[in-house]
């Protein structure tokens, strides 16, 4: 088989590696890929935007499947282009891909089903939102109604807090088009919980569970990134809890998606709040999460194409998962500043000590080659990954490993798993 990865991330660097894993596979492209991937893939300068240009390669270089790993091209239809030339996509349609690019139709759309969310309202005015927020208690939850990068949610404390979010999101427009509209929610209180499937529209296939760091500071403080760490098992997550978020949130979900005309194919990534009154969502992504794929990769045991072939072909039914059992933690290396203002271009050492380290694997996200030196290329830079026999072990091993690496600004939470380890 030969295999088109779309994308440059930490997320796409390990599906790429996995899929290298799969003895179906003889060759992988990554459009446009990375330094680290390009150890394993041969790398592509198409960007994810260039659907025409993807499709084009895809049927010059006798694609058998395409794995999509942003969010922007799927909600731009790339999954409808490929079909339309049968060509084997991962991913779900443009229809479905509303799940990610409208928190409002989710909102909407989990209210008329009747399955677990914060009460919300939702606003294209700005006096409108501002109205609302003084006559509700606080703490509560503000979000861009488009796609972000993981950037435009913001936790209110105070009805300050709560009006420059929106001042940010509805007249500075700091995410563009995306904050045309907000949503406003009541504020959920317990623990957040990140949960995958592979679903062909009629059986799901659940992944191990996962939990992201999404602030940028140590103990879950300060502004929300696009992740800066992440850890598989979640210790709390016990086989009963697990069975009652698939009865009644996952497979709802999926057969409302049915009833809407909807059709959902392809990873479906639910972000959970674990609270006293049960688990309610918080989220979808239409795509693996990052840095979430970077941990339960790291411990999937099957070959991944199988899986991916048979979610396409509807044929999910006929395949399982098998995991290894040991724990997995990522801590994500930023470069200073982020998620603010950051300077790119900074050489970055030590990447060769950690090559023959069994147990760790360097998922780079932000990195390019300039003068034959691989430097910093963004916020989030790389992705250090371990495994161990629980969460303690895999958290020594991930920051040994990070301590052998330098760059200037390097920046990176030092408590990735405390929650896990603290409950032990």
């Amino acid at each position: 088989m030969r295999v088109l990865v779309i994308g440059s991330g930490g997320r796409e660097h390990s599906l790429v590696w996995k899929i290298a894993q799969s003895s179906r596979v003889e060759k992988i492209f990554c459009a446009p890929g990375n330094p680290g991937i390009g150890e394993i893939a041969e790398c592509v300068n198409i960007s994810p935007e260039q659907i025409p240009l993807l499709m084009k390669f895809a049927v010059q270089e006798k694609i058998d499947l395409t794995v999509v790993g942003p969010e922007a091209p799927l909600v731009d239809g790339i999954v409808d282009e490929f079909r339309k030339n049968k060509l084997d996509v991962f991913g779900p349609d443009k229809n479905a891909a509303i799940l990610e690019s409208s928190k409002v139709f989710t909102k909407r759309f989990l209210k008329k089903y009747g399955i677990p969310s914060a009460e919300f309202a939702n606003f294209n005015d700005y006096d409108d939102a501002r109205r609302h927020i003084l006559s509700r208690s606080k703490p509560m939850v503000i979000k861009a109604d488009g796609l972000s990068k993981g950037k435009g949610v913001f936790v209110c404390k105070s009805e300050n807090e709560a009006l420059d979010a929106i001042s940010a999101i509805m007249k500075d427009k700091v995410f563009g088009d995306a904050g045309d509209r907000v949503v406003i929610e009541d504020f959920l209180s317990g623990e957040e919980v990140s949960v995958l499937l592979f679903t062909d529209g009629k059986t799901l296939l659940s992944l191990e569970t996962s939990q992201d760091h999404k602030t940028i500071y140590d103990g879950d403080k300060g502004p929300n990134t696009g992740g800066m760490g992440a850890y598989s098992p979640v210790p709390f997550m016990t086989a009963e809890l697990s069975s009652r978020v698939e009865k009644q949130i996952l497979i709802p979900t999926i057969n409302a998606m049915n009833s809407e005309g909807r059709p959902y194919k392809g990873i479906l990534y639910v972000g959970l709040m674990m609270t006293e009154q049960g688990p309610k969502v918080l989220e979808f992504n239409v795509r693996f999460g990052d840095p979430e794929a970077q941990v339960i990769l790291t411990r999937m045991k099957s070959d991944i194409v199988p899986i991916m072939q048979a979610t396409i072909s509807g044929n999910l039914q006929d395949v399982d998962i098998e995991w290894h059992p040991q724990s997995s933690l990522c801590v994500v290396m930023t470069s200073g500043g982020y998620p603010g203002h950051y300077v790119n271009g900074k050489e970055i050492s030590g990447l060769d000590q950690l090559k023959d380290r069994p147990d760790t694997q360097v998922f780079h996200a932000g990195t390019k080659y300039l003068n034959g030196k691989v430097v910093t290329s963004g916020g989030r830079v790389l992705n250090i990954v371990a495994c161990g026999n629980d969460i303690r072990e895999a958290q020594k091993r991930a920051y040994d490993a990070a301590g052998n690496i330098t760059f200037e600004g390097v920046y990176f939470r030092k408590d990735i798993g405390f929650k896990a380890i603290v409950e032990r």
